[in-house]
Order: C-alpha cells, then structure tokens, then sequence
C-alpha cells in the first residue's frame, strides 16, 4: 500500500508540473480575475499547431519566447531573412506579415503583391515544427550512438544493463516482433528503416506530450509530417515490390471478366496502393492530433467553469485534474501503441509486397 500510495503521489506531481505550463498559458489568455474573456480557440491553435516562434513561458506578464528565422522570397525574387520578432504582433516587416485570423492563409507569411492583393511567397522559414524534429532527431542519434558506443567498447558477451539494455529490449522488440515476423526471410533488407519510423515517431509523441521546451511541438499530428513517414513505407512498399506482388495488382487470379474488357480488379488494387499508406497517415495524425487537443481540453475545464460559481469550478477543478492526470498516462501509452501500430503496418504492407509464388499457382 504504501508503494502504491507513493506512486500516485509521483504521478500527480509529475502531470501537475506536466500541466504547470498549459495553465500558465490558459491564465495569461483569460486575463487577470477573469477580466478578459478566455480564448479557448487560441489556446489550442498555440498548442497544437505549427508557428514561426515558440512560446517557452509567460513571467510576470512577460513573454518568453525563442523567435525563428523568417526565410522568404520576395516578389522581386529577393531574399529575405529576418527574426519572427519583427511580425510577433501583427506588424508589417520589409513587405511581409503574419496573416490574420479568418484572412486565407491565416498564421502563415504573406507578402503584398504590387496589385495590393496578400499572396503566399516562397518561404523556407525554420518553424517550430522543424526545429523539434531536428532536436528530437538529434535527441535520438545521441541516444544510439551513446548505445552503440557501449556495444562497441565492451566484449561481445557482456549483458548491458539500464538504459542500453532497454533499448537492446525495444530494438529486438520490433525487429522480431515485427519486422521479422511481418515480412520473413529477408527481412534484415527492411529492419534499418523499420526501427528508424519506430523510434522516430515514438521520440517525436513523447517530446509532444511535455509542454516544457524542448518539448511540446505537436510534430507527429502534423499531417505535413506523418505525409512523408507514409511516403517512405509507400515507397518501400512499391519499389522493392517482387514480380509476384505487381502479378496480383494488374492480372490477380479472378474470373476473366473481372480484368477484361473493364478492369475492374486491377483498378481497385491500385487503389488500394495509394489507401494503404494514406491510412497509416491519418492514423498517426488523428490519434497524436486528438490526444492533444483532449489534454488541453480537460485543462480548461478549470478557467471556462471560474465564472460559474466558486462551489461548481472547485468541484471542475478537480474533475479536470483527475481526468487530466488519467489522459496524460493514456498519452504516454498511446504514444509507444501508434509508434508500434505505424511500424507493424508498414512491415505488413512490405511482406505483402513480397508474396512467394507458392505451388499452387505452378500447378
């Protein structure tokens, strides 16, 4: 009992200083004593949605912030680089802006054509999105290479133990597990990029439940992201695709008639080519997505109910915490279940690219 009662507390103390930030976020929104009406709507797109500067926190009315790069071109095919400070506030900085809420690409740079008219100009900028995946990307080379280090100067029979040996457990996790499982004989061709996705996406879901900086960028539910992740498999899928798999999209084994004069068979088959990879895509990006936004919804509870009545919030404020603290364990599983789901299905979608001639198609 007693261990238990100390795991709870842990818990808790960890979603309070997990939930400190959002918070810290939702009052600065609200105002001070509720005198400004809370943005709910702000508050989520803050979190949930990709931006040129990262909020890191608000002190005593101050924010802090960590302003990107703007990198754009011009109209006149100039470019133009400049810190995001410049259009933090809605101002107009060497012919560029932020777009507003409501206009057409709202939140994203625009220009002013010579005609007066808002366009979208070729823009490289370093968001916030792209620099946590090249932290997160960062994070996981210095974790592998520091295991790789270990391997490399220890004898080939020692046991590793803490960290290494956790990743030794998850590497053989899913290059067995699934990758082997999944695709067969030669699956050793397809492990490297395999494991990649897996530990990937799994390091990217979990630095986007932390909301402290580095954490916090909502990288896997960004369908810019989880687009290419379904291209690499699709590409993987098509371009190491066996005789035998293109066999069975364009002249599968079914009635004539099926094939010719109207291939009906081999149309849905190619479709099938491009759903498999756009599920894995909206998969990862809806459940990322929706956890987020789920979290952060919990978390207002507390602010949306102090107008109501100190008996009823008091009450909320609880609920919130409870269920708050119950998403957050729920996220870090998800997090490692659509890591494992992504992984195991690209795997599937190979060995199915792969498929033996088996005898009963000789005879």
């Amino acid at each position: 009992m007693m261990n238990i009662g100390k795991h709870i507390t842990l818990a808790c103390i960890a979603a309070a200083a997990l939930l400190a930030p959002l918070c810290a976020s939702a009052e600065e929104h609200g105002g001070e004593g509720g005198e400004k009406e809370l943005a709910i709507g702000d508050i989520i797109t803050e979190h949930v949605f990709d931006s040129y500067w990262w909020h890191i926190t608000t002190y005593k009315g101050r924010h802090i912030s960590m302003y990107l790069p703007i990198i754009a071109r011009s109209e006149g095919g100039s470019w133009h680089v400049f810190s995001s400070r410049h259009l933090a506030h809605g101002e107009v900085y060497r012919g560029f802006r932020i777009a507003a809420k409501g206009e057409k690409h709202e939140g994203k740079v625009v220009a002013t054509s010579a005609a007066g008219e808002a366009y979208r100009p070729w823009d490289i900028s370093l968001t916030k999105n792209a620099l946590a995946l090249t932290i997160n990307s960062a994070i996981m080379l210095a974790l592998f290479l520091g295991a790789a280090r270990w391997y490399k100067r220890r004898p080939k029979n020692a046991t590793p133990s803490g960290f290494v040996c956790a990743v030794e457990m998850l590497v053989m996790d899913v290059e067995e597990g699934i990758v082997h499982a999944s695709i067969g004989k030669d699956y050793k061709r397809y492990s490297p990029y395999l494991l990649t996705a897996f530990f990937f996406i799994l390091i990217n879901n979990l630095m986007g439940i932390i909301p402290i900086f580095p954490g916090g960028a909502n990288t896997t539910g960004n369908i810019a992201i989880t687009f290419v992740l379904a291209l690499c498999t699709m590409v993987a899928v098509n371009l190491f695709g066996n005789r035998e798999y293109w066999k069975e999209i364009f002249w599968p084994d079914v009635p004539v008639w099926l094939k010719v004069p109207l291939p009906i068979i081999p149309l849905i088959e190619l479709f099938g080519v491009i759903s498999k990879p756009f599920a894995l895509m909206i998969r990862l990006l809806a459940n990322i997505f929706a956890g987020h936004t789920v979290i952060l919804a919990f978390t207002l509870l507390v602010f949306i109910t102090a107008k109501i009545g100190v008996g009823i919030n008091a009450g909320m404020t609880a609920f919130s915490v409870v269920l708050s603290i119950i998403m957050l364990c729920l996220e870090f599983l998800v997090a490692y279940i659509q890591a494992y789901v992504f992984t195991l299905l690209s795997a599937v979608f190979i060995g199915l690219s792969r498929p033996e001639h088996h005898a009963a198609h000789k005879k």
